[in-house]
């Protein structure tokens, strides 16, 4: 379960430095590490300043990616029309990129950070972070030689995208789709002059999602490419395909250097710890999170195990004492029993979300956005390689009344029946409705309607592309808490355990990501702590391995961000004492947009995070 995240330009997937690595690019720490910069180099910025500066850094950054842009409801800049184009991948256009990143980050730190008031500050520190980010993937994780999926993917936005979004009409939409296709070819052939040495698992992730991109093509856009379109589509439709079938050709047959690191999925101890910095925007390191996940997950192992004994003693009466996992695992087992069919699975998700809405507003936890512009619809093909269960696709930035998508991925009809009823059995009755919550209502699609009234506009629209990854993911895990804590479903236990084995889950996402990006965990040793400890059904561990290996420090969000918006909500609590209401604390929180926590606990109360 995740929300998908926007990719800024050009690959925004980053790792970090480590002395050796900083020893070979002297003027990286400067960009990276703003606090070296001395006083005596800045000048006081009024707003005004800075208003400018985040406008110019909003719009050439998102002028690199077309289709990122565009996607997000901005069409034209400076003239410049954003739908009909793909992105320059090209070697001048990547330089071009790291040019502008690097003098913007000088200008920032010209300006007297502490001067600011406390709302600029937090936008100074988004643009600081982001400039790290996109800095490091550029010049040391350099994700644009070695990802070959995030071409794979690109592409399959920007079809996609025109078809989905209702910002034109369908002809108009359909010559943007048309203009993009004459563009794969090109795009392509830029990309394998990119691509290096590739991990063997995002290249055979790409091959699939690559067959995606060209039944998107072959079957979806052509169905429903309108009549006078028809010869263009075709002529565009044909070389688009050939030159994709000739990419996953050069996948299946390119080869890796294993003395390249860009070989290895794996950051490494010290680029991972950096990059988490940066990507969490926190203080505390890996190995202070890995000791308290791992912690945590003794701790609600042992509130199951005090919540199954009951159940257990009900629906297995005859059964003998037995250890704690035989007992947690039976009760779990009896649970996921209970769940939908493959043709239901949809419908059932479109339930449950007018169920969590009604029980939000009866409950009165938050503002609930005034319209409805969410549709539940199937996951694209092009994006089921990392989104395996489902995501949410938030609403365009510059138009979000074209509407947010919560994603289900259909289960495939071949695969065979074992398989099927493992998936099933995992997002069972009660685990699709901890699904919806956390992804729809009142969970991401809440958090992002009000990400996009946040003003003044400028500041709303930079916090909504950088959005901080443990206050997106951490919202949606702390406010599905919320929803049972205040009773929803009757307070059963069945949810309540389900909630906390996806509680385990969280727990081992960290874990995970952490042990395995710093090579301290084997595939066994993962499949193991998902399915023995953590209770995972075997399909939801496999395609998690598969994740953890597509992406870094993206797993540990859920963690960091659950236990820390605890930590604020407390925070302000304890400031606010007696007038303190969850609802205006939930409005307050969520007005601030997708800044990191600790800052998020600055600007409610002044205080530190403690």
């Amino acid at each position: 379960m995740t929300r998908r995240v926007a990719k800024p330009p050009i690959f925004a997937r980053v790792p970090a430095p480590n002395s050796r690595i900083i020893q070979a690019m002297r003027s990286l720490p400067v960009i990276l590490l703003a606090s070296l910069c001395a006083a005596s180099c800045s000048h006081r910025a009024s707003p005004a300043d800075l208003s400018k500066m985040t406008e110019e850094f909003v719009y050439t950054t998102l002028s690199f990616s077309p289709v990122f842009a565009s996607g997000q409801g901005l069409h034209e800049y400076n003239n410049v029309s954003f739908d009909t184009q793909l992105d320059d991948v090209s070697g001048n256009a990547i330089q071009k990129q790291r040019n502008f990143l690097a003098d913007f980050h000088k200008r920032l730190q010209s300006l007297d950070r502490n001067s600011l008031s406390p709302e600029d500050r937090a936008d100074y520190d988004v643009m600081d972070t982001q400039i790290g980010l996109s800095l490091f993937d550029l010049d040391i994780a350099r994700s644009y030689q070695h990802s070959p999926q995030s071409y794979v993917e690109l592409i399959g936005t920007a079809l996609y995208n025109p078809l989905l979004l209702d910002y034109a009409p369908k002809d108009q939409r359909f010559g943007h789709i048309i203009a993009r296709m004459k563009q794969v070819p090109a795009f392509l052939t830029n990309a394998q002059h990119q691509l290096r040495s590739m991990p063997d698992i995002w290249r055979n992730v790409a091959v699939e999602e690559n067959a995606g991109n060209i039944d998107l093509i072959d079957k979806t856009l052509r169905a429903e490419a309108p009549p006078a379109l028809k010869d263009q589509y075709e002529a565009a439709a044909t070389a688009a395909i050939e030159a994709l079938r000739a990419f996953t050709n050069y996948l299946k047959t390119g080869h890796s250097n294993p003395n390249d690191p860009g070989a290895d999925w794996r950051l490494g101890a010290d680029r991972y710890a950096t990059k988490f910095r940066l990507a969490l925007a926190t203080d505390r390191t890996p190995d202070q999170v890995l000791a308290d996940a791992e912690a945590r997950l003794k701790a609600v192992r042992a509130q199951m195990l005090e919540l199954s004994l009951p159940l257990h003693a009900k629906w297995f009466a005859g059964h003998k004492e037995q250890d704690e996992n035989t007992v947690i695992g039976e009760v779990l087992n009896h649970i996921a029993q209970d769940h939908s069919t493959p043709a239901s699975y949809m419908d059932d998700a479109r339930k449950d979300l007018d169920q969590a809405r009604n029980f939000t507003r009866e409950k009165n936890l938050l503002t609930l956005p005034a319209g409805s512009n969410l549709q539940v619809i199937a996951t694209p093909e092009f994006e089921r390689g990392i989104y395996a269960v489902g995501g949410f696709n938030p609403a365009p930035t510059f138009q979000p009344q074209l509407g947010a998508y919560f994603w289900i991925t259909p289960i495939p009809p071949d695969w065979p029946k074992e398989r099927i009823e493992s998936k099933l059995r995992e997002y069972n009755f009660y685990n699709l409705q901890l699904l919806t919550i956390h992804e729809a209502m009142p969970g991401h699609y809440v958090q992002g309607e009000f990400a996009n009234q946040v003003q003044p506009k400028i500041r709303g629209v930079l916090r909504a592309l950088f959005s901080n990854g443990p206050y997106v993911e951490g919202w949606a895990q702390y406010i599905t808490q919320v929803m049972l804590d205040e009773g929803y479903m009757n307070s059963a236990p069945e949810l309540r355990l389900t909630l906390l084995k996806q509680e385990l889950r969280v727990d081992a996402n960290a874990i995970m990501d952490i042990r395995l990006q710093t090579n301290r965990m084997t595939d066994d040793e993962a499949m193991n702590l998902m399915e023995k400890q953590t209770f995972q059904e075997h399909e939801e561990a496999v395609a998690k391995l598969q994740r953890a290996k597509l992406s870094s420090t993206q797993l540990p969000t859920y963690f960091t961000g659950w236990r820390d918006w605890l930590r604020v909500r407390e925070l302000v609590k304890s400031t606010k004492e007696a007038s303190f209401s969850l609802k205006d604390f939930h409005d307050a929180a969520l007005k601030e947009g997708g800044v990191p926590l600790p800052v998020l606990a600055r600007l409610l109360t002044g205080k530190d995070l403690q």
